[in-house]
């Protein structure tokens, strides 16, 4: 696990300049990148210790680390202003890491999303402002950002993108309702969405679901 050379000091607003960390294959030997979105209140270092659960040597797995841990200051239900310049910032982050996968040589077809809680909804958000196809997206607890009635007026399409989102149904910071919207976004972006609600489950993350994106890396990884 080390601190990468990915720059991120051209960005606006409060995540300019913040570190990457990576671990895995070195973005110019790998085959494929995962970029790896931590939670609220968490770290680069934390989430990618997931990275651990995927055992492919030819994978780059990415890191970006939030301004004081957090990417956006609101809930993700929250008017979208009031999460400004947090969010549009956070959204930058990320599509710069992804601008650099790809002039690294590693296109977005290959190139996989997972976010956690906070970090599930920016990554969400980010594929449907950015829809295109990608090498996957998992959203561990999370949904498209912004209070009910948002305009969900994205352009674009994922092309048949394989998309996991699972929740739990007691999850006191993700409404279940959220993750229908977004698979419902999603689905209608012609995202391949699994969607999986765990009964009795709060908000965290089960093996069942990283063995899901392990099958979702492996079947990439084979293409």
């Amino acid at each position: 696990m080390t601190d990468s050379n990915f720059d991120t000091t051209g960005i606006d607003g409060p995540h300019a300049g913040q570190p990457v960390v990576t671990s895995g294959a070195p973005l110019p030997d790998a085959t494929a990148a995962m970029v790896l979105v931590h939670g609220r209140g968490a770290t680069a270092r934390s989430i990618l210790e997931l990275a651990n659960e995927f055992e492919y040597d030819e994978v780059a797995f990415i890191a970006p680390q939030a301004a004081h841990n957090t990417w956006y200051p609101q809930s993700f239900l929250a008017p979208l202003e009031s999460n400004q310049p947090h969010l549009s910032s956070a959204l930058e982050l990320l599509g710069t890491i992804a601008s650099d996968v790809e002039s690294a040589g590693i296109p977005s077809d290959r190139t996989f999303l997972l976010g956690f809680s906070q970090g599930a909804c920016l990554a969400s958000e980010f594929v449907a402002r950015n829809a295109r196809e990608y090498g996957g997206v998992a959203a561990f607890s999370g949904g498209l950002i912004g209070p009910e009635g948002t305009p969900r007026e994205y352009e674009g399409s994922l092309d048949g993108t394989l998309v996991y989102l699972g929740c739990g149904d007691r999850d006191s910071h993700i409404p279940v309702e959220r993750v229908h919207e977004t698979e419902e976004v999603l689905t209608g972006l012609d995202g391949s969405v699994t969607e999986r609600i765990f009964d009795g489950m709060g908000h965290g993350v089960v093996q069942e679901e990283v063995a899901h994106v392990d099958r979702m890396l492996n079947s990439l990884l084979d293409d």
